[in-house]
């Protein structure tokens, strides 16, 4: 959920811990997750799997977005209640008073998927909470701290991770971003048939599908809505779907709406691919030539993701390095 244009020191900003090995196994087993995504249910739930290979490929997700966790070890500790560490979910925060009551909607699923657990929020800017504020409320408990955040940027490499690091008392984990990962293909699948999409349109060769994302100027970010671009696409039977940005980077979603339709597309439909509503979701939303979805927002499977994302990121040992807090 981003809201803000890209963080001006974005493009200077090292790659500390490049996941490449992450990028390509998800690579790899796009088609078979794509092709299989019907066993999870709309309420998020996962059906159980048939195919050994399928079940192997999920596995080898969840294993590799738990390696990508990284911690960091402050002054003392202590685990809040017996719910296990608190879960900070991380919003970028908006001027749209919508996303603050959506986000806190989702959080809500969450408590009553995990009763007992220290739910808390922290907003990057422009809400409050304000993440600092938040961490700082914990004192010398500890932490889970998952980003609301749907691919790799600054704000998951540098921004999060500094603020924890700011955070003294604090013993945190910070959990990888949330996508790209099947769930949220399942969402993106469910809001768009939520908006008019039906079955018979992915037979159709007039469809096509714009994902439209925030955008940043990291590479990474771009791969990671390309790779839920490929697997929303598999999730649709085949029918295109063109990643697009609202800042920052090319294509805009004018601009991929007008190359689908210069080969063909005139049933485009927009995903918005975004956690809450925003000036980012709104504008791509009005650029619709005929229907949009709505954003990912409080949908169950978006509740599951984050205790996924939280689970995995909870047994990840501390870093030595508070530098290393570069979750992506």
């Amino acid at each position: 959920m981003t809201e803000s244009a890209a963080h001006p020191r974005e493009s200077l900003a090292p790659n500390t811990m490049p996941l490449d090995s992450t990028a390509e196994l998800l690579t790899r087993i796009t088609a078979q997750l794509g092709a299989q995504l019907s066993h999870v249910q709309l309420n998020g739930v996962r059906r159980p799997m048939s195919s050994p290979i399928l079940a192997t490929a999920v596995s080898a997700v969840t294993a590799v977005s738990a390696a990508s966790a990284v911690s960091v070890a402050s002054a003392g500790s202590s685990t809040a209640g017996t719910g296990g560490p608190s879960l900070v979910a991380v919003a970028h925060g908006s001027r749209d008073p919508r996303a603050l009551h959506t986000v806190t909607r989702l959080l809500d699923r969450v408590r009553e998927l995990r009763p007992g657990l220290d739910v808390r929020l922290g907003h990057i800017e422009l809400d409050e909470p304000l993440l600092p504020d938040t961490l700082a409320g914990l004192g010398d408990r500890e932490a889970v701290v998952v980003p609301l955040l749907l691919g790799r940027g600054y704000h998951v490499k540098r921004d999060i991770p500094d603020v924890v690091a700011a955070a003294s008392r604090l013993r945190a984990r910070i959990a990888p971003p949330l996508g790209p990962h099947p769930l949220l293909v399942e969402a993106l699948y469910a809001r768009l048939t939520d908006a008019g999409w039906r079955s018979a349109d992915n037979a159709g060769r007039g469809a096509a599908v714009v994902l439209a994302a925030a955008g940043s100027r990291d590479p990474e970010s771009a791969a990671d809505a390309r790779l839920t671009a490929a697997m929303l696409s598999e999730r649709l039977g085949g029918v295109p779907v063109l990643p697009a940005y609202a800042s920052a980077v090319s294509p805009t979603v004018p601009e991929a709406l007008r190359a689908l339709a210069a080969r063909g597309r005139h049933r485009i439909a927009v995903a918005s691919y975004f956690t809450a509503p925003g000036r980012f979701a709104t504008a791509s939303r009005s650029a619709a030539p005929w229907i949009a979805a709505a954003p990912l927002g409080s949908h169950p499977a978006l509740a599951r993701l984050v205790l996924q994302r939280y689970d995995e990121a909870r047994t990840a040992p501390y870093a030595a390095d508070p530098r290393q807090l570069v979750t992506a």
